[in-house]
């Protein structure tokens, strides 16, 4: 599917009506626009002359892709657009607005530094026209929910924070009435109530269909949620069965229902082999936060004061199996090829990530810091809360390491991910101010070091997907107060490499734990600095006085921000980020 936008190269190809020449600018008897109109093609949708950029999103995209069963949906492409199976339009301008994230066409940058992609845009205001006119009719209305989560996914990963909040309860809204939320998605009771509309489904494809759709809805709602907002959907209220794995729904095998549904008593710890596969236990991580975030907002929900450091969580009702599950028990009962492997396969041609599984390691330690967070008391080394933390954070700071010591895209992992990144640099920037307030320069520079190679993780995620950049700076606000309270004399610079993601080659990369318990300093993993004939050397902490910017500063003489194309600093934030955890995707809400 050609996705050629106005005004670009290839728009010079086309005569003023923006069909293409297929003459070599010489006109034949057939108009080839008027060929697609008559044979039903959508005008608004680009030429159906290449499909690679289908290709590319189902290729690419971590989110959205899980609800299409990608064999059927491409051989769907070679019906006519008039055939009742040619796959609906307001999917196929949701997916143009996605793969545009891999492809762009006309991509302008915004006053703070963030990408627009006009053409993007332009499909998805037209999914959103397909969306409106669905809820006014009621037609189509599986189809066009389906769009629905993909043009989500793509406001998640546009960081626009006011529309996923919006659609992440509109969805939910729009299957509950579908009886998605049943087992086997229908039900024959309670059919007279408004809206119950789809029939049982025709086929096993149909079914998975459904279920895939309905997870991927509560999947958006968990992860939209995770700042501590409440739950469009109570997990009570979830009857579906987990979907099957994604080689068996993609090969339509006969396969018995998943015996596993979310009220099934070891669904955290129990995998049975012929139900699991990385985005089953995705789907079992995001749930397993889902429950962390339900804790937090139902126990501030009345409670006459705020959580503190001085108080022990462990007494408070159901919060001492909470954490067992989130800190231990899930990755260590993960199936030991699953354990064993944090995504990242190594190949001849390159090493390889799985998105999904790579998620599976992070996601517990994002959820850990989320629980514990109020709790962490520095001055404490007897404090679980500060151990876990910490100790947290190196893990999500590791396995990003492993990501850039094989020169790994880390555009293309799930979005999700920088908020996992955000969530480890809440916990470094206190441990930085804690280090700060005690005079402990060397275990501060190294934090200072961790914290930057956080920063850049969002900012290099921010060149393809502008959460990155929102990410990145939302923690500058958070990092205003340790800036001013430092003594070090050019903090942002400390670990920078002069070009923050330099391609390494595998002769040149080499392993290095990250160590960092909670009475130690962290370790900081080892970047990369190529010096002036070309050879790589290694940037450790032993070294990190050495590395300063040779074509500018990060820091003014004021100790400014960074100056290099990074947005302002919002304003000022409640640093005390102990109580405050409801920050972790902007204040656009």
């Amino acid at each position: 599917m050609s996705l050629i936008a106005p005004g670009s190269p290839d728009s010079r190809l086309r005569d003023t009506t923006g069909s293409p020449d297929l003459s070599g600018g010489k006109k034949g008897d057939s108009d080839p626009f008027m060929d697609l109109l008559f044979s039903g093609w959508n005008p608004d949708l680009p030429d159906p002359a290449r499909l690679n950029h289908i290709d590319v999103f189902f290729k690419n995209d971590p989110c959205g892709s899980r609800v299409l069963h990608k064999p059927s949906f491409l051989a769907a492409m070679k019906l006519s657009p008039k055939d009742p199976g040619f796959p609906h339009s307001s999917i196929l301008h949701a997916i143009c607005a996605s793969a545009s994230r891999w492809n762009p066409q006309d991509v302008i940058t915004l006053p703070d530094s963030t990408r627009r992609d006009q053409f993007a845009e332009f499909h998805a205001s037209k999914t959103r026209q397909y969306i409106d006119k669905t809820m006014a009719s009621g037609e189509d209305i599986f189809s066009v929910m389906q769009a629905c989560i993909l043009l989500s996914w793509y406001f998640y990963q546009e960081g626009r924070w006011v529309e996923v909040w919006i659609f992440a309860g509109f969805q939910t809204r729009v299957a509950v009435p579908l009886r998605l939320n049943y087992p086997g998605t229908f039900s024959t009771h309670g059919n007279n109530s408004p809206g119950a509309y789809l029939a049982p489904p025709k086929d096993l494809r149909d079914l998975e269909s459904r279920r895939r759709t309905w997870w991927m809805t509560i999947l958006f709602d968990r992860i939209a949620s995770v700042g501590g907002w409440i739950h469009a959907v109570d997990e009570r209220d979830l009857g579906t069965e987990l979907p099957l794995r994604t080689e068996d729904f993609e090969s339509e095998a006969h396969v018995p229902s998943n015996p596993q549904d979310l009220s099934t008593p070891d669904v955290f710890t129990r995998h049975p082999p012929q139900y699991t596969d990385s985005f089953l236990l995705l789907i079992k991580a995001v749930m397993l936060f889902g429950k962390v975030t339900d804790f937090n907002v139902r126990g501030n929900l009345r409670a006459p004061t705020p959580p503190s450091k001085s108080q022990n969580p462990f007494l408070l009702n159901g919060f001492k199996e909470l954490d067992k599950l989130v800190c231990e028990d899930f990755l260590a009962n993960l199936p030991p090829i699953f354990r064993n492997n944090a995504g990242i396969t190594e190949k001849p041609e390159g090493a390889t990530v799985n998105t999904d599984l790579y998620m599976v390691h992070i996601i517990p330690h994002a959820a850990t810091i989320t629980l514990h967070n109020p709790y962490i008391d520095f001055t404490n080394e007897n404090n679980v809360s500060m151990s876990r933390c910490v100790n947290s954070a190196k893990q999500i700071l590791k396995a990003f390491y492993s990501l850039s010591q094989e020169s790994i895209d880390v555009t293309k992992l799930h979005p999700f991910v920088t908020i996992c990144w955000y969530l480890a640099a809440v916990v470094l920037v206190q441990l930085c101010k804690h280090y700060i307030e005690t005079g402990e320069q060397e275990r501060e520079a190294r934090i200072w070091g961790e914290i930057n190679v956080l920063r850049f993780a969002m900012l290099e995620y921010g060149s393809r997907s502008p959460i990155g950049t929102r990410q990145e700076r939302l923690l500058q606000g958070l990092m205003r107060e340790i800036v001013r309270m430092t003594a070090q004399k050019h903090p942002l610079e400390v670990n920078v490499p002069l070009f923050p993601f330099p391609h390494r080659t595998n002769q040149n990369q080499q392993q290095h734990g990250a160590s960092m318990d909670a009475g130690s300093s962290l370790q900081n993993g080892q970047m990369y600095h190529q010096s002036s004939n070309g050879s790589d050397r290694t940037l450790s902490p032993a070294n990190m006085n050495e590395v300063r910017m040779a074509s500018h500063s990060m820091n003014g003489a004021n100790g400014a921000w960074p100056m290099r194309n990074i947005p302002a600093s919002p304003g000022q934030h409640n640093l005390d980020l102990l109580s405050n955890t409801s920050n972790y995707i902007g204040n656009g809400l």
